[in-house]
């Protein structure tokens, strides 16, 4: 197993560590590991691009090590009720309805990686995450809501990129294959 899978899975190793960091109050801790983890995710796809380490296993668990550290730490921000679970519901179908294109996808023997405007939405939740867990901070010696107004971009970037990935994909829906 490569470095950048490797990466890839300590990320995911990292999530549980991070759920009870936070559940059990430590924002602080909490949002220090899970900056890391999120690192993790710029630095597995570097090394993998610019080594040549591109694995169909790093295509596929990636952008799930991704999705389960987004989805965890949502879930706990909507447990401490500082986030609306609708916007979460929003995230979470969309995660979902990419995934299982995804899978359809490599059941016809094609690997679909993350689009650009994917790639975005993943970085807009990176940021907004540690704002929310850090109570607006650092908008709140500003006295700008920027947690909030990531929030907010999330879920309209959330929209627009499942959008695309099905609108892009459509061939695969319709079972044409690519």
């Amino acid at each position: 197993m490569n470095l950048p899978n490797k990466l890839t899975l300590l990320r995911i190793v990292a999530i549980p560590v991070f759920i009870v960091i936070y559940l059990n109050g430590f924002n602080i801790a909490a949002t220090i590991i899970f900056i890391a983890a999120a690192a993790t995710d710029a630095l597995d796809g570097h090394i993998a691009r610019s080594r040549n380490m591109v694995t169909n296993f790093g295509k596929l668990m990636d952008p799930l090590a991704d999705k389960l550290l987004t989805m965890s730490a949502f879930l706990c921000l909507v447990s401490v009720d500082i986030i609306p679970v609708w916007m979460v519901i929003v995230i979470l179908a969309r995660e979902f309805a990419v995934t299982g294109l995804r899978q359809v996808a490599a059941s016809e023997g094609v690997i679909m990686a993350a689009g650009y405007t994917g790639k975005i939405k993943t970085v807009l939740q990176m940021v907004a995450i540690p704002m929310l867990m850090l109570n607006n901070w650092p908008g709140i010696y500003m006295h700008i809501p920027l947690d909030m107004i990531f929030l907010w971009a999330c879920v309209i970037m959330t929209i627009v990129s499942g959008v695309e990935y099905f609108i892009k994909n459509w061939n695969i829906i319709k079972g044409q294959g690519m």
